[in-house]
């Protein structure tokens, strides 16, 4: 299975907050990046809506027409959410309220019986699920237990040590991603990915088969266009 580009809009609609309006429109933002190549949009709706809105979601969920993933962390509300516009992916992120953004993937032994229950919820609507989770086979091996699909590697460690050696950088989710493969779980991949290290990730990560990308992406395009930086980013993976 080739890997797939799925962008995170979150940015989009930060600048759309700054100063209320529809400007930039969030809706035909996403259908754009669809048109331009992406196979996926992604949203992380967080409580105090400070990008992304529920509201956002609801209106994405009718207008996207490729994989749609929404990330966040499984309250009641989010998940009373998700199962009211049924995307195609959600994935689970240890994320607290006032987060700024993901900085940690789940403890899966820790949290095993909360996973299980949330991942049993989402299973039991035909939506596929996947787990934030650190390069650990440990890790990996409790995550396969809750029954989810997919675990995305947090890849911020990659992203910072990639200039000082890329070799060591990358080890950990090639280890990672082995032991997803040999327990049955397909991999996906987000956080500081950008132009510079996306295609070394690609060309060595067994079993991915989705990068989700945002800041770094929303940033190129200001400089290089959406359509042009969304292209360049499929090249990457290509």
């Amino acid at each position: 299975m080739s890997c797939k580009l799925s962008v995170n809009i979150n940015k989009i609609a930060t600048l759309r907050n700054a100063r209320g309006g529809n400007l930039p429109d969030l809706i035909r933002v996403a259908k754009d990046c669809e048109n331009f190549g992406a196979e996926g949009i992604t949203v992380h709706p967080r409580p105090d809506e400070r990008h992304i809105r529920y509201k956002d979601v609801e209106n994405l969920a009718k207008t996207v027409t490729t994989e749609f993933n929404i990330e966040g962390y499984p309250s009641p509300q989010f998940i009373e959410l998700v199962l009211s516009v049924k995307p195609t992916q959600v994935t689970l992120v240890p994320d607290p309220p006032d987060a700024i953004t993901s900085n940690a993937g789940w403890d899966t032994l820790k949290h095993a019986s909360f996973l299980q229950e949330v991942v049993g919820i989402f299973n039991h609507a035909g939506i596929r699920t996947s787990i934030f989770v650190n390069p650990d086979p440990n890790i990996i091996e409790h995550a396969v237990k809750t029954n989810c699909k997919r675990v995305e590697l947090y890849t911020e460690d990659y992203a910072n040590q990639y200039e000082i050696n890329r070799e060591k950088a990358i080890f950990p989710y090639v280890s990672a991603a082995k032991r997803a493969g040999e327990l049955g779980l397909e991999v996906n991949a987000g956080h500081d990915l950008n132009l510079k290290n996306l295609n070394y990730f690609c060309q060595s990560i067994p079993n991915l088969v989705e990068v989700s990308i945002g800041h770094a992406l929303i940033c190129d395009a200001l400089y290089y266009g959406l359509q042009n930086t969304v292209q360049l980013y499929l090249r990457k993976i290509g």
